[in-house]
């Protein structure tokens, strides 16, 4: 007979998906536990970061810290909702490849065909998926760093631009 929890397990775990009323997508991407010692012992502090996004072409990144779990994923999700950008989307992929970096932290994410799906590590698919991208090739390099591969991502993304973005720009005409 085998020993251990029995299911799917329910909860907010890593990497789950909390869909709100006012649809928006809040995932909790990872919990950081940090202690200090006191003369009476360990005191714990939280931080979390949250990824909020509308799952259209929106989405932001929060940082928060408290004194327990739950006060610290209410002020990431607060300062997520805060950051959040617009991304440029070309239907349901990336209009073109691109690459993001933030500290030792790399990217690279590409387009796909439709029904891909969203090729990407727990870390990076929180994001993309916030976003609304539903089909797109990704690789991360060098750190595995949650908090850097985020706002890699994040940085990446902010890149993209779509065609008809880059003829106003430039002012041409861009054929094909």
């Amino acid at each position: 007979m085998a020993r251990g929890r029995q299911g799917g397990g329910g909860g907010r775990g890593r990497g789950g998906d909390g869909s709100r009323d006012d649809g928006f997508v809040e995932t909790v991407v990872k919990i950081n536990r940090c202690a200090k010692v006191m003369k009476g012992g360990r005191r714990f502090s939280f931080s979390a970061l949250v990824v909020v996004g509308d799952g259209n072409g929106k989405v932001g990144v929060g940082f928060g810290k408290a004194n327990d779990v739950p006060t610290s994923v209410e002020k990431g999700v607060k300062e997520a909702r805060k950051a959040m950008a617009p991304i440029a989307l070309s239907g349901r992929t990336i209009p073109h490849e691109v690459n993001g970096r933030f500290g030792a932290a790399r990217v690279v994410m590409l387009p796909a065909a439709p029904g891909t799906g969203v090729i990407a590590g727990a870390t990076m698919r929180a994001v993309l998926v916030a976003a609304g991208v539903q089909d797109v090739l990704t690789k991360s390099l060098g750190t595995s760093n949650p908090i850097n591969l985020v706002k890699a991502t994040m940085e990446g993304l902010m890149r993209l631009r779509t065609k008809e973005q880059v003829e106003e720009l430039r002012g041409v005409s861009i054929p094909g």
